[in-house]
């Protein structure tokens, strides 16, 4: 069965999207629905994965919204592109760490194509831009399996307010910052949903 892709307009509430990740899991596991990829964005949330922690909280006045996903405290917000999946890795040899990697390929790969170089850092997950000596992350991924299904997914950041990583220790990362596309490179990122897309189910097959 092909994968559903799913493109939202308006603003989707995370826990919204987090339940209907989980029915399409469930469903997917009884072969009674399709995986899936969903390109959305969030209003203003701070969520906090399986392994954060309170001290990574710089300004407890925010609420931190708990997920079961892996990873620490992460902030999601308008200008940034958020693509959760529903992947069956039992068609795929139920190997979690070569997933991941095909993760940070199509996030590298579509980067590319705007002549923007970033990598991955096998210590610390996610996808980074090295500008002189700076070091910062452009992309989130944080990924649960469960029942050998992979769900959740990964963000990266075009144009949203970087300001609103200085109440938390992103990722519990405390050397590195945090940078989206347009302080890397000022263009025109529209396409970017549809390449990232194409990307991912390419390498899919693989």
């Amino acid at each position: 069965m092909k994968i559903e892709i799913k493109k939202s307009k308006k603003p989707i509430k995370y826990e919204k999207a987090l339940k209907f990740m989980q029915k399409r899991l469930l469903a997917i596991h009884e072969n009674k629905a399709r995986e899936l990829i969903w390109i959305l964005e969030h209003n203003e949330i701070y969520t906090g994965g399986t392994s954060f922690k309170e001290n990574e909280i710089l300004d407890k006045s925010i609420k931190i919204l708990k997920s079961n996903r892996g990873g620490k405290i992460t902030y999601h917000g308008p200008g940034q592109l958020v693509c959760y999946f529903v992947i069956d890795l039992k068609k795929r040899g139920k190997d979690i760490r070569k997933f991941i990697s095909i993760i940070e390929n199509t996030i590298i790969s579509t980067l590319k194509y705007y002549k923007i170089n970033t990598f991955p850092d096998r210590k610390n997950i996610g996808i980074w831009h090295k500008k002189n000596s700076e070091i910062n992350k452009i992309a989130a991924i944080g990924v649960r399996v469960s029942k050998w299904i992979a769900y959740h997914g990964f963000s990266i950041n075009i144009n949203n307010r970087l300001d609103r990583y200085k109440a938390i220790i992103p990722c519990g990362i405390k050397d590195k910052g945090v940078t989206n596309l347009q302080e890397i490179k000022k263009q025109n990122y529209k396409s970017l949903k549809e390449k990232l897309i194409k990307n991912f189910i390419l390498n899919l097959k693989i």
